[in-house]
């Protein structure tokens, strides 16, 4: 066993035969993660002391930083004691992830390649998350990722889901998918969600296509709270190809959201054309005192990132999830 110290005066056992995300979830301890299989860079850190090795190639990591000494702690295990620039998130009362039986409740069709879905839990089950989280589910022995799109006290789990042609998921939800099917879910997991920041100014959401789902369920979520955002401004980038592809107002929520909707290939002289991370950059707003929740794809997220940082935003105020396939 490997002592591993976060940067929050915390530290766990890790076992050489787990992933340090997997020794502190079995020591109490919640890292930062998103997709577990080291695509998605959720969970990058950089390590001040110690050694580990991949389990997979680290493909989310630049050659920069890696001879910076950032790894992704979903797929390291550990080869010593280490120092690695993570901090416990277990504060934000995330459940151990579970697999539950559901019954789709409804479809809707949302557009040409989007479809809502609502899945219930038996009347005795339990289910929860933190607004931001996603779960998993199986159908038979497939398995897709996807977030929940609603708030807490909505009956129902709620799924925005995107059409890929010949994928073996999408075939079952597109063609072959019925009200009252089972099928089970696992979860809740992931850590994209609001984090306690009290000298933020504005919050910042990044989110293209059907990435909006945990944005929306963060937003919905938070309004229903009688404090909601307090006095911090709130503002949504949503980006999407075509106008057909805004599936909802997130002003329906709060008129108080300053609410961009970006298009990339659509002409519409109403909205902002090009890509969110620039449309953002374009409105001049003060990043120093920002902080940022991006989801959605994974380039839009890197290059979010780089430009950012490099007009003030503080590295440690960025989190993303992004989609990857």
């Amino acid at each position: 066993m490997y002592r591993i110290s976060l940067r929050n005066n915390k530290s766990f056992e890790c076992s050489e035969d787990d992933t340090l995300v997997e020794g502190a979830r079995k020591a109490g301890i919640t890292l930062e993660h998103s997709c577990l299989s080291g695509r998605c860079s959720s969970c990058k850190v950089n390590v001040d002391i110690g050694f580990s090795e991949p389990t997979t190639l680290e493909i989310s990591l630049t050659e920069k930083e890696k001879n910076e000494g950032f790894i992704l702690s979903c797929v390291r295990k550990p080869k010593s004691d280490m120092a690695i620039s993570a901090e416990d998130l277990s504060e934000y009362e995330i459940s151990i992830p579970k697999t539950f039986p559901v019954k789709i409740n409804n479809i809707e069709k949302l557009s040409d390649d989007t479809i809502k879905v609502e899945l219930r839990l038996p009347p005795n089950q339990k289910f929860n998350f933190v607004p931001g989280q996603y779960i998993n589910v199986i159908k038979g022995n497939i398995k897709r990722s996807y977030s929940i799109g609603n708030s807490i006290s909505y009956p129902f789990l709620e799924l925005y889901i995107k059409e890929y042609k010949g994928g073996l998921m999408s075939e079952f939800w597109f063609s072959d998918a019925k009200i009252n099917d089972l099928l089970r879910i696992e979860g809740p997991r992931g850590t994209f969600f609001l984090r306690e920041k009290p000298t933020v100014q504005n919050i910042i959401f990044l989110a293209t296509g059907t990435g909006i789902a945990p944005v929306k369920s963060i937003l919905e979520t938070t309004f229903q709270k009688t404090i909601g955002f307090g006095n911090k401004k709130v503002y949504l980038f949503w980006g999407n190809r075509f106008s057909k592809d805004f599936f909802w107002d997130p002003r329906e929520i709060n008129k108080s959201i300053n609410y961009f909707p970006v298009l990339s290939r659509d002409e519409n002289s109403l909205v902002d054309r090009g890509y969110i991370q620039d449309v953002l950059i374009s409105k001049g707003l003060n990043l120093e005192q920002t902080i940022v929740y991006a989801c959605g794809s994974d380039k839009m997220i890197q290059e979010a990132k780089q430009k950012l940082f490099k007009k003030g935003l503080p590295e440690e105020n960025f989190f993303s999830d992004a989609f990857v396939i």
